[in-house]
């Protein structure tokens, strides 16, 4: 760990709870859908959404990187489908992503990530769609890699090569943190970065896949950790 000199790091599930999140955000969508476009609700069922948007994540398997653009798909086609245009969507869209980024952040995760941007590069690398400046938290970190801009999602080398190219080091001078063993630690450790798991829930390593270099608790620990790799 005394090598390195960047961090890429996941958001979700990393720096904060993503599941009540998305619940909460798909509930206000579909209140404000409710209240202005209430046909949707009279022509859709849960079950029948579900299988709309499974159609159209296969349709549209190319933008599957994409959470935004398939989100819109959906709306879209749900909007056409009530008898609507699909003048709705970017209205639709902006009441979950306004509560989507509504996020309550671990308690460890701002002071220690102001410790660690004073020593290192910091680059967010996400195959979601949260908003660091909404979130407020966009100082935090030196730059921002997506999966929607990069074309293709964890755990797919190319999103990670790039964060190594905006952090301007090398794979091997450059530590990848986050939550999911595959999409974030083998991904990473495919790419030729160094990883730490984040486990939080205490959950098991697959055995199945390689161990990652360093496993932590929290952001606080990794602050620990790489701090005493320097001394």
């Amino acid at each position: 760990m005394y090598r390195i000199r960047a961090i890429t790091l996941d958001l979700d599930d990393t720096l904060w709870e993503v599941g009540p999140v998305i619940r909460r955000a798909e509930a206000e969508l579909w209140a404000w859908l409710g209240e202005h476009y209430p046909a949707i609700g009279e022509r859709f069922s849960v079950e029948a959404v579900a299988e709309l948007r499974a159609t159209v994540i296969q349709e549209h398997w190319h933008k599957s990187h994409d959470f935004r653009y398939l989100r819109k798909k959906v709306l879209a086609t749900l909007a056409l489908g009530a008898g609507y245009t699909t003048d709705l969507v970017d209205d639709a869209f902006a009441v979950f992503d306004a509560a989507r980024n509504r996020v309550e952040l671990f308690p460890d995760v701002e002071p220690a990530l102001v410790r660690i941007k004073e020593r290192f590069r910091v680059i967010a690398v996400t195959n979601g769609n949260a908003n660091l400046e909404a979130i407020g938290i966009r100082h935090l970190f030196d730059d921002v890699v997506t999966a929607a801009e990069t074309g293709v999602a964890k755990p797919a080398g190319p999103i990670f090569r790039k964060a190594v190219d905006r952090a301007g080091v090398s794979a091997a001078e450059t530590l990848h943190v986050g939550d999911h063993p595959e999409i974030d630690i083998a991904g990473a450790a495919k790419a030729g970065l160094k990883t730490a798991w984040i486990n939080r829930v205490a959950a098991e390593w697959p055995e199945e896949l390689a161990p990652p270099d360093a496993t932590v608790n929290t952001i606080d620990e990794l602050d620990a950790l790489l701090a005493a790799a320097r001394e």
